[in-house]
């Protein structure tokens, strides 16, 4: 038997196995795959029902630190009309060992199937007694920010400390400095430069975003940024980091939006993808649709997308359909 028989694709936060054919085998179990910090395997049994089985890899990491998930897994027919059948969704279970999630199936399966695993949230025990925590929730993505920006910008900031410039955003205004823009974008380095209005006035006016989203994206440059408002504002802070050329912000967002992709947000995914050309983005949403078959999951939201895309966009999309099926 093949070795891609037992391998397990994976993009993001989804795993998917693929079984071509279990009449001639009682039991299999696929190569181990890469999920948070662990190795996980999946294992299918026959016997009057079929069992499905999903656990880390044994490790130091697993018995030190066992994995805490949240996930929703299917079996997917991968031929006719993908008739799914879905487990009831797992929230915090600590999974040490192949018996601690088994899942048995009545209905016969025949054919070629797919066994879909959508992670959630992968968490760790706290080391010091408290609530467990999520190793996708450490803001590593703001690092960079950390990085380059002193501690005392963000009062500069919050406390309005000699600001010499207003941003007027779409619905309010808030003060900043000129110098540490400056600093951190060659655009606004550019207006303060030249005799631009902006340097005339005193001003610049960002009438494309929010006060919120516009206090968001200055807190950033001041390396006064919360994990959550990042992840609540990464599309307008994405859309200023490419018009004001700040690299870090655009490459800590392309990073960021890799992580959750999902059928609620691939599609606005892959437009901000190709608008913002983010290639690594691009590939894991294409991935997501076709490879991973989710495509057929969101028919309806897919033919609407098609009707406002970018033609280029939806010509790539076409390309890679066919490359699909030549492919099958």
């Amino acid at each position: 038997m093949s070795d891609s028989a037992y391998r397990v694709e994976t993009t993001s936060r989804l795993a998917q196995w693929r079984i071509d054919n279990l009449a001639s085998c009682t039991y299999r179990k696929s190569d181990p795959f890469k999920m948070g910090k662990w190795n996980w395997h999946l294992a299918v049994e026959k016997n009057r029902m079929l069992f499905i089985k999903l656990y880390p890899e044994i490790s130091n990491l697993t018995r030190d630190n066992p994995p805490i998930a949240s996930f929703i897994i299917r079996v997917i027919s991968s031929v006719g009309d993908r008739k799914a059948l879905t487990h009831p969704e797992i929230i915090d279970k600590q999974i040490k060992n192949n018996d601690d999630f088994v899942w048995a199936i009545e209905v016969p399966l025949t054919g070629k199937f797919i066994i879909d695993v959508e992670f959630l949230d992968l968490k760790i025990t706290s080391p010091d007694g408290g609530d467990p925590c999520s190793i996708w929730a450490d803001g590593s993505a703001l690092k960079n920010s950390d990085a380059t920006a002193l501690s005392s910008l963000g009062r500069m900031l919050t406390e309005s400390i000699h600001t010499d410039i207003i941003i007027n955003a779409s619905d309010g205004s808030i003060g900043a400095h000129r110098a540490v823009l400056a600093s951190r974008s060659p655009v606004f380095r550019s207006m303060f430069l030249h005799d631009l209005k902006e340097k005339e006035l005193s001003a610049i006016n960002i009438s494309d975003m929010s006060i919120e989203s516009c206090q968001v994206f200055l807190n950033y440059i001041y390396g006064n940024i919360a994990h959550d408002e990042f992840l609540t504002n990464r599309l307008a802070l994405l859309q200023a980091a490419d018009k004001y050329d700040i690299s870090d912000l655009k490459e800590a967002c392309h990073e960021s939006l890799l992580e959750d992709i999902d059928a609620k947000n691939v599609l606005e995914r892959l437009q901000n993808a190709s608008l913002y050309q983010l290639p690594k983005l691009k590939g894991s949403c294409m991935r997501y649709l076709l490879k991973f078959g989710k495509i057929f999951d969101i028919r309806e939201d897919f033919n609407s997308f098609l009707q406002c895309a970018d033609r280029e966009l939806i010509a790539e999309i076409f390309h890679e359909i066919l490359a699909a099926w030549k492919g099958f």
